[in-house]
């Protein structure tokens, strides 16, 4: 029986895959220079971060304070230095690289268009100006309801440039979802657009918004709203206005606002264990150094790269790595409206052949999701400009990792397999394309400046290899989030109270290695207690992916007299859902082969068939509603983020 202050590891992944004489080669990093770059941060991380941020960010006015931790663990950084963001992400890069393409958009339907860096420049004065027409002010809120469109960049990048605080609310969310965002953030403001393409179908934006307004939202002022679809909507006059008609004759210049490097950039809302959505604050300069860092140092960004960052910007990933990071060194970034197998299931991979994508960014469930329609489709495609690809959003399992490797990157690309939450704003734990080894399923080591360590249930650091326990981070990091809006309290008892306020608490489970590689093993509320044994589910969840039949798999538990908690596994299998005496006979198989992959004790309970799982539409699977599902419980939870939500039907059934 295991100690119940450590999470026991039975995932056993030895394959090693060291970069490349190329990638080393071509590498802004190296060994030695990564080597170079933890020594420094590990004798003073305060002053290894503020040389960044004097070397790598444009400031109006320079700062003489790195970190302030006078009101910890309420951290600041860099507190008396002024910057413009907008000015980051798009001025400076006007000398040099004004007529270099910065947005390569393409919408479902298969249109087109492109931004240089002084299209994108001219169209965010022109919102920026036609905003503070309609009275937004600095430190305002304005809250972005948008397709995955360039509209949706020039409007963050708009509100960042006269130091208005945008919140993105996922275009996916319902009504409901949206007014409960927009009334906590007290909007003064909403963008939006008359509708998306997504799936084939119009996503009804503008209708969302009217029904939120319907309900309360009784700050907003104004709604702006971008003509897309082109399909008749209700306009409420005085209130409502188009994007086009309210920048008509703006300057293509606006003075930006230079804001305190402490000034919120952004609130972004996540759900909460309390089912009440939570305002993450993220600040103007550490979070923007962040992102900067990580882009220049993960991606290794160069100045002829196409890159693809498929999240939403609905999400933290859009905002790090579509209309931030990127844009900030100076890069071309590609986005794309719809969704990855419309109207073929090849759609991702003929938009990587036909815009020369060098550095493509997904999660590991659209990877699973990809890989079930079979090798030959990705090879149909000229996929020989990639040199980089990366994993984001959840721990991927060593399977798809290999699928990834040889069938899309064709065995030269390295894998940045990258963890990092909404909360810390960037990259935490990551690969250096050039200079770390690769092991699939691994997030490798921390970069340099962060401080990664794993403890027992009492807070006390675990150092022996292979146990694990909580994930936290020993010290503060500029991209950190700074609070939750509006309520403090909530702000400290969720990230620090449990240990005394001595870490930041990540909320993931994960173990080391010998070589000091982490390995995330889910969220510690995912943890299975099984016969006294703590397991991740995501170590379940890799053997059953492993087994040639299945596609995709998520795993819960719930409650079980004798053992604490049964397993009960949710399958999506590469043929169509079985029934009868199959489904007996492949759950029979299933169960024996998860006792061969990782032992008798991690073998499912009971396991449910689907045709998907329950997915957001940026590819997150709802876990929380596969608990309630597993306990035989009705669901109340709010599903209209859901991207099909008549799975949850199928896996009803046991």
């Amino acid at each position: 029986m295991s100690d119940n202050n450590h999470i026991e590891s039975v995932l056993n992944e030895n394959r090693l895959f060291s970069p490349s004489e190329r990638a080393k080669k071509e590498a802004t990093v190296n060994a030695e220079q990564l080597a170079a770059l933890h020594a420094e941060a590990g004798a003073d991380h305060v002053a290894f971060w503020s040389r960044l941020a004097q070397e790598k960010l444009q400031w109006s006015k320079p700062f003489t304070v790195g970190l302030d931790d006078s009101k910890a663990p309420h951290y600041r950084w860099f507190t008396d230095g002024e910057l413009n963001v907008s000015v980051n992400c798009l001025d400076r890069h006007l000398d040099e690289r004004g007529d270099k393409t910065a947005i390569i958009f393409e919408g479902e339907p298969g249109d087109v268009q492109k931004y240089t860096y002084h299209e994108l420049h001219g169209a965010v004065c022109r919102l920026a100006n036609a905003l503070k027409l309609q009275g937004v002010e600095t430190g305002d809120r304005v809250v972005i309801y948008m397709p995955m469109i360039p509209e949706a960049v020039i409007a963050m990048q708009a509100c960042a440039r006269i130091g208005a605080i945008h919140s993105i609310v996922f275009g996916g969310f319902s009504a409901e979802a949206l007014k409960d965002r927009v009334e906590d953030a007290q909007a003064k403001l909403i963008i939006t657009a008359d509708g998306g393409h997504r799936g084939g179908r119009v996503v009804e934006l503008k209708k969302s918004v009217d029904l939120a307004l319907e309900k309360g939202c009784n700050t907003v002022r104004k709604v702006l709203v971008c003509k897309r679809t082109a399909h008749d909507i209700f306009m409420k006059e005085g209130r409502d206005l188009w994007w086009h008609e309210a920048e008509a004759g703006m300057s293509n210049y606006c003075e930006p606002v230079m804001v305190n490097a402490e000034h919120p950039l952004f609130l972004l809302y996540t759900s909460g264990s309390t089912g009440k959505p939570k305002g993450i604050v993220h600040s103007s300069a550490g979070y923007l150094l962040g992102t900067h860092m990580s882009n220049e140092w993960i991606f290794d960004l160069k100045d002829d790269d196409v890159f693809w960052c498929t999240a939403d910007v609905g999400w933290i990933t859009g905002h790090s790595y579509v209309a931030y990071g990127p844009l900030s060194c100076g890069a071309t970034i590609l986005m794309f409206e719809g969704a990855p197998t419309i109207p073929h299931t090849g759609r991702f991979w003929e938009v990587c052949q036909n815009h020369g994508v060098t550095v493509f960014y997904t999660a590991p469930t659209a990877i699973r999701a990809l890989m079930k329609f079979g090798d030959d489709v990705p090879k149909q495609y000229d996929l020989s400009k990639l040199r980089l690809l990366g994993s984001v959003g959840e721990p991927i399992n060593p399977e798809a990792w290999m699928w990834y490797h040889t069938v899309i990157g064709q065995e030269r690309c390295p894998i940045v397999d990258t963890w990092w939450q909404t909360e810390t704003g960037a990259h935490m734990i990551a690969p250096f394309p050039g200079a770390t080894a690769l092991k699939p399923g691994s997030c490798t080591q921390p970069l340099p400046g962060i401080f990664a360590e794993i403890v027992d249930e009492e807070g006390n650091l675990i150092t022996a290899d292979n146990q694990g326990g909580y994930l936290v981070i020993s010290k503060p990091w500029p991209s950190m989030l700074r609070t939750i809006w509006g309520d403090d309290a909530r702000y400290v008892s969720t990230y620090y109270e449990k240990f005394n306020n001595k870490y930041y608490i990540v909320g993931d489970s994960a173990f080391r290695d010998a070589d000091g590689y982490y390995w995330i093993l889910g969220r510690v509320d995912d943890v299975l207690n099984v016969s006294g044994h703590r397991l991740g589910t995501m170590e379940v969840e890799s053997a059953l992916v492993a087994h040639p039949k299945v596609a995709e798999a998520a795993v819960v538990g719930r409650p079980h007299d004798v053992k604490g908690e049964a397993i009960v596994a949710f399958v999506v299998l590469n043929s169509e859902r079985p029934t009868g005496a199959e489904r007996d006979a492949i759950i029979t198989e299933l169960k024996a082969w998860v006792g061969e992959q990782i032992g008798p004790i991690a073998k499912p309970d009971e396991i449910r068939f689907g045709d998907n799982l329950p997915k957001t539409r940026s590819g997150k699977i709802m876990r929380r509603l596969l608990r309630t599902l597993a306990k035989g419980e009705e669901i109340t939870q709010d599903t209209s983020t859901l991207e099909d939500a008549t799975i949850l039907k199928q896996l009803a059934e046991k």
